[in-house]
């Protein structure tokens, strides 16, 4: 038996937890992060511009997306593969039909269930994504300023809203909830103190992200990152930092607490700070394609073994190899030629 494989009690069916799967410079493979829809009610500039993503953008067919038990097929493979963590993105998750029932499908599987959303529908959503048995949320939010944060999600949607769905997801349990802020130099670096006030006594945990160069739509330049030295310098000069130990090997964000014991936050470096040695993420689109980086720029099928007959173990095999192969580093290796290669959109791929 190939000890980088699982064992299988039955071929094709039950799958048993083995032996840990590394890829090439010795990486596992722990958190997988499921793109259910590439459909979103936003237009943020820096994922999907609305002059690529416009009225006559054709997104993909119903049929051409993985089904609920197709998800859950490929996430109980991958658990025997090492996997601990799921996290469900898109596009945006929350605007795929009965999301709630997939939640409660994969709960089943015992793993460490997230989802990352806009927010915009997560007020009427969070209680049934609980009770079905989601763990925590992540919630977008790049401004608290109403002008700034419709200027980038570009569909005029307020503030207000992305409150109401962060305070009725806390409510119902899904803690702690963790707001994401892209940081885009010229556009909203000026909301960085305001964001860091606000939320620095909420329970919340607020994470910067560098404006990164995903996909190949967003005109990504160096000039527009706002570094994660400079987040930190202008939140400490006001509200004093200091660094805090990573909560487990290979989290993506810096972790910062503030000197009064007033809470933390965190800082997403990939950019100036790359963290790829530590990755153990996967990626699957919509429709069923394995990608191994976030800036990945071709994926491997697995819907076709999936709609082929594959069985568990052929699935299982297909996975191990592309795992046991991959290399990626890029943010490790970002030149000015890598950030213009065609990549694989965000939108498609999942943040």
């Amino acid at each position: 038996m190939n000890p980088l494989h699982p064992t299988l009690s039955d071929p094709g069916s039950t799958l048993q937890t083995a032996a840990a799967l590394r890829d090439t410079l010795g990486r596992p493979l722990r958190d997988l992060r499921i793109s259910v829809t590439d459909r979103c009610n936003f237009r943020c500039v820096y994922c999907m511009p609305k002059e690529v993503f416009g009225n006559d953008y054709q997104f993909l067919e119903r049929k051409a997306l993985l089904s609920f038990e197709e998800i859950v097929r490929l996430a109980r493979v991958f658990k025997a593969l090492g996997v601990e963590k799921i996290r469900l993105t898109g596009g945006e998750p929350l605007v795929r039909r009965k999301i709630e029932q997939l939640v409660a499908m994969l709960a089943a599987l015992g793993l460490d269930l997230t989802l990352t959303t806009n927010g915009s529908l997560l007020a009427k959503k969070a209680q049934a994504l609980k009770d079905a048995g989601l763990k925590r949320v992540t919630v977008s939010l790049d401004s608290l300023d109403d002008a700034v944060f419709m200027r980038m999600n570009d569909v005029d949607f307020p503030v207000t809203r992305v409150l109401e769905g962060i305070a009725a997801a806390a409510a119902a349990g899904l803690a702690p909830v963790k707001i994401n802020m892209v940081v885009k130099r010229g556009m909203n670096e000026h909301s960085i103190l305001p964001m860091a006030r606000y939320f620095r006594q909420s329970g919340h945990i607020l994470r910067f992200i560098e404006y990164m160069d995903v996909g190949s739509t967003n005109g990504w330049r160096m000039d527009d990152v706002v570094t994660a030295r400079e987040i930190v310098d202008t939140i400490s000069a006001a509200m004093p930092l200091e660094p805090a130990d990573p909560n487990y090997s290979g989290e993506v964000a810096a972790r910062w607490r503030y000197q009064d014991g007033s809470g933390e936050i965190g800082v997403i470096a990939s950019v100036t700070q790359a963290f790829c040695r530590d990755c153990t993420r996967a990626r699957i689109s919509t429709e069923g394609q394995l990608y191994t980086c976030l800036f990945a720029t071709s994926g491997h099928d697995l819907r076709d073994l999936l709609r082929s007959g594959a069985s568990d173990r052929d699935l299982l095999d297909s996975i191990s190899a592309v795992w046991s192969k991959r290399a990626d580093r890029y943010s490790e290796i970002r030149t000015g030629h890598t950030a213009k290669l065609e990549k694989i959109e965000m939108s498609y791929i999942g943040g």
